[in-house]
């Protein structure tokens, strides 16, 4: 019988917890006798990197499709985020902390999701309700998603269970938050020699909202500017794969780590719902938010409620 499959979602190339908590469900699930590997969608982000290697961990095998194997889903639910072949597989279990929806199985399955920052801070309360020690490698990359995830705690998505999840993995991985968690932001705001179509692949979820379908791409950085010196680049980018894709609206956040605030590019209609969702002003296809860093908690719901008419 093939081994049961966690999986994170599409493109986790800067989402530490789509790989994080794959690991982590996968160490659990062993430990409670399954027979289980953690597997990606994509290759690991210079950030996740460095975390695997600062931990000693090996990035798991990157998979196109399930099948024949059951399957576990961590940090997402919805199946156009998923593994291809999502509807051809058993999903057992679903560990989450994002919205529900366009989500259906045709037998009984175990579903968790928590209103928290992270899906490790779900993931650690999982440990201690089962009576089992998390690893110190495997603490260390629950520890790099949840600062990931919240941006060091400054997200308005994280939460005292976000923060008090932190403390103990940290206690565990034998590292100092702060000190750690800047060293990890850094590491995963380099854009390299990529071009502009494989950075907002990177991070880059789709979302149907009411008759639209919206993608949203986020990527953090501590120099905005340097980002900005590139937005034509990044406007032909992202023309080129609503087009192609048929997406209504793309959005690019751009995320200081350091000021916590975002500029945002847009292309695609309707503009003039992202202004009133995001009591943003869109110029020239670039507007700046004040305070934010949230794709799931601050543009997500909003625009979900303006455009599901």
């Amino acid at each position: 019988m093939s081994k049961i499959l966690v999986i994170g979602h599409r493109n986790p190339d800067t989402d530490t917890d789509a790989i994080g908590a794959a690991i982590g469900l996968a160490s659990l699930e062993a430990a409670l006798g399954s027979d289980v590997e953690a597997v990606a969608l994509g290759r690991p982000s210079l950030e996740t990197a460095f975390a695997l290697e600062h931990f000693g961990l090996d990035a798991p095998r990157v998979i196109e499709t399930a099948a024949p194997s059951d399957v576990m889903l961590v940090d997402h639910n919805e199946r156009q985020q998923s593994v291809a072949d999502i509807t051809d597989v058993t999903v057992l279990k679903v560990i989450d902390h994002h919205r529900i929806a366009n989500f259906e199985t045709a037998a009984p399955l175990y579903v968790r999701v928590e209103p928290v920052g992270c899906t490790c801070t779900i993931l650690t309360r999982m440990y201690a309700e089962n009576g089992v020690d998390i690893p110190r490698a495997e603490a260390g990359i629950m520890l790099s998603a949840i600062i990931s995830d919240t941006l060091l705690f400054n997200s308005p998505t994280c939460t005292d269970a976000d923060r008090a999840a932190a403390a103990e993995l940290a206690a565990i991985a034998g590292v100092d938050v702060d000190e750690y968690g800047d060293a990890l932001l850094r590491a995963g705001t380099a854009l390299g020699d990529d071009p502009a179509s494989t950075i907002i692949g990177r991070d880059s979820k789709s979302f149907a909202m009411g008759p639209k379908t919206v993608r949203v791409s986020q990527l953090t950085t501590v120099d905005s500017a340097e980002v900005l010196d590139r937005r034509d680049e990044f406007f032909a980018a992202m023309t080129a794969e609503k087009d192609a894709a048929g997406y209504d609206l793309y959005l690019l956040l751009i995320t200081d780590v350091i000021a916590c605030d975002s500029d945002l590019l847009v292309v695609g209609e309707p503009v003039t719902a992202v202004e009133q969702a995001l009591g943003v002003t869109v110029a020239d296809g670039h507007a700046f938010g004040k305070g934010v860093v949230s794709r799931k908690k601050q543009i997500v719901p909003q625009l979900t409620e303006v455009l599901d008419v």
